[in-house]
């Protein structure tokens, strides 16, 4: 279970400081920044590597809406959720302090103007949306990405193929919504950022373990209860081959 905690651990690290990373150090560089869609593909590329790294120990989930997903959709034990959500938090921290410690190294750095990339939203969503709009989205696009790794890592899946679909599915999600929220769909993901912020940003961190573990919760029970035939599977995934990459009981 330690070495499941740990590959969670650095997942979720790796995950953040790839994602928030570009986000606050490559973005908007001058004349080189990588702007919307790179941060999209940053995020993306760090799950899909990830996920091929580490998810032959952990099950590669990396996010607390996807393990609350996978428990609610048979595929988690329930005794190990709490434990993942910690480590999962706590890695995610971890890495946010980095990207603030490389920030911050930069004259005339501000913590509270650059934001960390916390997520957000009505006055600090990048686009002005409001609370209910960043909710109904949260939902929306947490639900769509458990989905896909519901999907990609069933049984009768592709073997192997799973980390490229979930790396893509999560691009495509950032695609979408960073106008909206900065893209959370992870609990962790939200709260590494916001503690360094402070303010306005912990204030708000509530919408972002609510909605995306709804949206988590939903793709699990309706997976489960349309989509999952009667196949005997190991319990668990969000790695790269079920019976390969799904932490056991």
């Amino acid at each position: 279970m330690f070495i499941k905690l740990l590959a969670e651990f650095i997942g979720t690290f790796w995950l953040v400081l790839g994602g928030c990373g570009s986000a606050v150090l490559a973005a908007r560089f001058p004349e080189v920044g990588i702007g919307l869609a790179g941060v999209a593909l940053a995020f993306g590329l760090t799950v899909l590597t990830g996920v091929y790294a580490l998810g032959p120990i952990s099950g590669g989930h990396f996010n607390p809406a996807v393990s609350v997903g996978l428990w609610a959709g048979g595929r988690f034990p329930g005794k190990q959720l709490a434990p993942y959500i910690v480590v999962q938090v706590v890695g995610a921290v971890a890495a946010a302090g980095i990207v603030y410690l490389i920030a911050s190294g930069q004259p005339g750095f501000d913590l509270q103007a650059s934001g960390l990339a916390a997520n957000g939203y009505a006055a600090h969503s990048p686009g002005g949306y409001s609370l209910e709009s960043a909710f109904l989205c949260e939902v929306v696009m947490t639900f769509m990405f458990v989905l896909v790794i519901l999907g990609a890592t069933h049984a009768r899946a592709p073997v192997g193929f799973a980390g490229i679909a979930v790396g893509l599915a999560l691009t495509l999600v950032h695609l979408i919504s960073i106008p909206v929220t900065n893209t959370s769909v992870n609990p962790a993901r939200s709260t590494g950022p916001a503690l360094f912020v402070g303010g306005w940003a912990v204030m708000q961190l509530w919408m972002f373990w609510v909605a995306p573990l709804i949206g988590g919760a939903l793709a699990g029970v309706l997976y489960k209860a349309a989509f999952q035939r009667e196949v005997h599977e190991p319990a668990v995934t969000g790695g790269l081959e079920p019976g390969v990459a799904g932490v056991r009981p």
